[in-house]
């Protein structure tokens, strides 16, 4: 179903919502597999980061675990609902439906450190809070997100994000709703060139650039005046989305909807003043038909850099990383593609492949997908059984089968469900029967819009 003869009146919008109601988005919200006797433990056991991650674990563990120390190291007072941001950004959603405060979710009996982690000393077996003192541990739990490493583009910094029209949707929420006022001024000016990117990492939410050019693609069109607008896509690699079915739908509908695409250049450094942007190459650059090719005089040469000028706003995505203080511990993945930058861990089982007490959720993990709130999802209960296996000397039984899921918005009110794993070339687990995940739908919207975030915070408490 294309979005130029999608007909919403073929889709049952009360059949639907009666029938999510009613099964309680049985695709998202599944049940737990609590055990029903907890076991009883003296374990230590230490969670960094109170995240989706790290908070869903907090609570499935106080909940297995009778007299075991859970400490949850975590210096923030606010839980942010970071899969909202984008629709902050793209104007549907007001930034406070993003906040909650952590305290709602803390389980009684779980000590809350309000305080970041420093470092950690695996051999020791203990973590270093920003106070200088330890924390010593049995079992660790590495769920501590990642880093957004705007340093890395020469002259950018998340406090540029909303002058100079630049945005970025992973700067903060505070920044994901400057964004949204960049692209209000760019749309005012009724013309203009903008220029959305990707960066050459790993990244949270991967979905996220491409949604944030297709929402802004359906406000330049709801201007009546899209033809004024310039719009460009300056991708690192050749593709755009892990999964290949969806990358070849994103690349022909950039192409549909006169996006300009250019792959094998990173954002390599930005003159905010000048409204300038550096990109570097780093690969054959054979993706283009000439009609979709850049004009040379757009660009000045220097050896394999390029130079974008004059653009009226530019989507900055950082590169990314395992935190700091993670990539300086022996917890870090030491050889393989994600040497130095991605914790070390089993893909499967979520076990540290060096350090067996100790195990990785969420964003933080050296794996070829799977940085969504999603995956989260169906990695706790895999580290919850293994870490009780492990503290019981048995097998480790449970395993994750990389499931990820995007809601792709392809337009403001429209969306694909797209659910897949690690295995058969990344095919897809749709959970849901009544949506295909090569179609755009409505229900596939309101999946995004209405349903997710309650899905998500029932994560957080342990329910699903």
């Amino acid at each position: 179903m294309s979005r130029h003869n999608f007909d919403p009146s073929r889709l049952d919008r009360r059949q639907f919502l009666r029938w999510s109601a009613g099964a309680g988005a049985a695709g998202l919200l599944y049940s737990s597999g609590l055990q029903a006797r907890p076991l009883s433990t003296d374990a230590r056991i230490v969670i960094i980061g109170g995240g989706a991650s790290g908070m869903a674990m907090a609570n499935r563990l106080s909940h297995q675990l009778d007299g075991a120390r859970i400490t949850l190291v975590e210096p923030r007072e606010v839980h942010h609902y970071q899969p909202g941001w984008t629709l902050v950004a793209s104007g549907v959603w007001k930034p406070e439906k993003t906040m909650q405060p952590n305290s709602r979710f803390i389980p009684t009996g779980v000590d809350w450190v309000r305080q970041p982690a420093d470092s950690i000393d695996a051999v020791n077996r203990r973590v270093e809070l920003g106070d200088g003192s330890w924390i010593d541990y049995d079992y660790l739990v590495v769920a501590t997100g990642l880093q957004l490493n705007y340093h890395l583009i020469d002259g950018m910094s998340s406090d540029l994000v909303g002058s100079h029209g630049i945005g970025s949707v992973y700067a903060s929420i505070e920044g994901a709703t400057r964004t949204r006022d960049a692209i209000d001024a760019w749309i005012a000016q009724g013309s203009g060139k903008g220029i959305f990117t990707a960066a050459p990492t790993p990244v949270k939410c991967a979905g996220a650039p491409l949604k944030m050019t297709f929402t802004t693609l359906s406000r330049l069109e709801a201007t009546g005046h899209r033809d004024d607008f310039q719009v460009e896509f300056m991708a690192p690699g050749l593709g755009l989305f892990s999964q290949p079915y969806i990358n070849d739908f994103v690349k022909q509908r950039f192409d549909d909807q006169g996006v300009t695409r250019r792959h094998h250049y990173r954002l390599s450094a930005i003159d905010p003043q000048a409204r300038e942007a550096e990109f570097t190459f780093v690969g054959p650059d054979s993706e283009f038909t000439s009609h979709h090719q850049l004009r040379e005089s757009e660009f000045s040469r220097e050896g394999e850099r390029r130079v974008v000028t004059g653009y009226d706003f530019i989507h900055v995505v950082p590169p990314m990383s395992a935190p700091d203080f993670v990539k300086a511990s022996d917890l870090i993945a030491q050889d393989g593609p994600f040497r130095g930058e991605w914790l070390d861990v089993d893909i499967h089982t979520l076990q540290h492949n060096r350090y067996p007490e100790v195990f990785g959720i969420g964003d933080v993990i050296g794996a070829p997908i799977n940085k969504t709130a999603a995956s989260v999802k169906a990695q706790a209960p895999v580290v919850e059984a293994n870490l009780l296996a492990q503290i019981q000397g048995q097998p480790l039984l449970a395993r994750h089968n990389g499931y990820t899921s995007c809601p792709m918005i392809t337009g403001i009110g429209m969306a694909m469900l797209v659910e897949f794993g690690y295995d058969n070339n990344f095919d897809f687990l749709p959970s849901f029967p009544f949506i295909d995940p090569k179609d755009e739908s409505w229900a596939a919207w309101v999946m995004k819009d209405r349903m997710l975030q309650p899905a998500y915070y029932a994560v957080l408490e342990g329910q699903a």
